[in-house]
């Protein structure tokens, strides 16, 4: 299986199994359509009245040679994802504050409440600690996230949760990375250094241009926040030396032309960053089929921009571009994705557990909860969401992007389908147009 596609002037070729990308010409290109590494002489007759025979001769050399490194036409990976006989669980997001600050006009979590609202309690984040400690066997590394709503509403129990996390790091030799997002208007002074004193990572939520983010991400009052995060955000990101944080952002159908809010956020000093398409159903603001040309357009812009301020020195990272060609994620992580609901897990503000942070509320796949562990009769949701791979996804099966996607997001595809092994297209064209982005700039930057 291969892919190929222009971008610019250029001319890009894929060779799916094997990951390889090559810059090619435009007579190679067009002799792709048809060369399949055992027809030259059908080749041969084909362009060689419309190209000289000699070229088109080096052409297929040039091929062939590819062909027998295995970067082109490589055998087919078609072995499933292998996991531990007994689940490991890696990573939880702790839902600390179902309750949020902001009214978010295109929250997928119902203003951050997820349904109702309430804060997880300090007994609530030990127990989590205890249950990913228990549940990850000899693993080493393990994560959890501090999400809501907005989780600087319940410090206190961040800070007790941390507190014992760090003491359970004594007790196990395991090490725990720790993430907090945010949308900034708690983030004050004393907030910043406690963040800071404990090497909390940070994803920090800011949506570009002003009067983008005041439009979206309004305060109880109706107000805007740029402002004020903005202000938070500069003072954080100084005070950690422009470390251990990304700003991301989100675009709807209002702002297609969210180059203009990445440069911007770039232009207010932050340089890790990221922009993600809303997902939303029956809304005024979702993205839709019709939107698709139009948001392909604007990944060819922001690709212009970001290789153009690289090449000027005033370069940013931006996360959907910083892909690995090389020595990429590890099989199993390409072939199965996130681990939502084997390997991560979601934990509710009173317990319970779901498959990732997004599932909290939907109570089909509520699965138990950290103090008995996951439900037996939740057991198949385990075995479904493990079994969910690439190759059990019909459509991802003959889907070049597949393993660089590894199959999309679940929750995505059961809030569009009802299932989580039929994907969201909308998405899935938004991924392909970012992948031939990212494979483009990479092979630029590696000339």
């Amino acid at each position: 299986m291969i892919h190929k596609f222009k971008q610019g002037n250029d001319f890009i070729l894929l060779d799916v199994n094997s990951g390889a990308v090559h810059l090619i010409d435009a007579l190679t290109y067009e002799i792709l359509d048809d060369f399949d590494g055992s027809n030259d002489a059908d080749i041969l007759r084909k362009f060689s009245g419309k190209y000289p025979a000699a070229e088109v001769s080096e052409v297929l050399s040039e091929l062939h040679q590819l062909i027998d490194a295995e970067e082109l036409f490589a055998p087919e990976i078609d072995v499933p994802p292998t996991f531990a006989a007994r689940g490991v669980v890696k990573s939880l997001c702790l839902m600390v504050a179902q309750d949020c600050n902001l009214r978010c006009k295109y929250c997928f979590g119902n203003e951050g409440t997820y349904g109702h609202r309430a804060v997880m309690s300090e007994e609530v984040g030990r127990a989590a600690v205890d249950f990913i400690i228990k549940n990850s066997g000899i693993r080493k590394h393990c994560e959890i996230d501090f999400f809501g709503g907005e989780p600087l509403i319940n410090f206190r129990t961040v800070k007790a949760v941390t507190e014992y996390v760090r003491r359970r790091e004594v007790d196990t030799g395991k090490i725990f990375k720790l993430t907090l997002t945010t949308n900034g208007v708690l983030l004050d002074d004393k907030a910043i250094a406690w963040l800071n004193d404990n090497n909390i990572s940070l994803v920090l939520s800011l949506d570009g241009r002003k009067e983008i983010h005041d439009a979206m991400r309004p305060d109880i009052g109706g107000k805007g926040s740029y402002d004020r995060v903005l202000k938070n955000f500069k003072r954080l990101v100084e005070s950690r030396g422009g470390d251990n944080y990304y700003l991301r952002g989100t675009y709807t159908n209002r702002n297609l032309d969210f180059t203009e809010d990445v440069l911007s956020a770039h232009d207010a000093g932050f340089d890790i960053l990221s922009v993600e398409p809303v997902v939303l159903k029956d809304s005024p603001l979702a993205l839709t089929e019709k939107h698709l040309p139009r948001i392909r357009e604007e990944y060819d812009r922001l690709t212009e921009a970001y290789l153009e301020r690289r090449r000027a020195g005033n370069g940013f990272f931006f996360f959907h571009f910083n892909i690995d060609l090389n020595n990429g994620s590890c099989v199993a992580k390409r072939l199965s994705g996130c681990g939502a609901g084997h390997e991560y897990f979601a934990v509710a503000e009173n317990g319970d557990l779901y498959p990732c942070h997004q599932f909290v509320g939907r109570e089909r796949y509520r699965l138990g909860n950290i103090f008995d562990g996951v439900d037996e009769s939740a057991r198949h949701w385990l075995k479904y969401f493990r079994e969910s791979h690439i190759f059990n996804k019909p459509k991802c099966r003959e889907c070049w992007a597949k393993f660089f996607c590894s199959g999309g997001c679940h929750a995505n595809a059961d809030l569009f389908n009802g299932d989580i092994r039929e994907p969201y297209e909308v998405g899935c064209e938004i991924q392909r147009k970012r992948l031939e982005c990212a494979i483009y700039i990479q092979a630029v930057l590696a000339q």
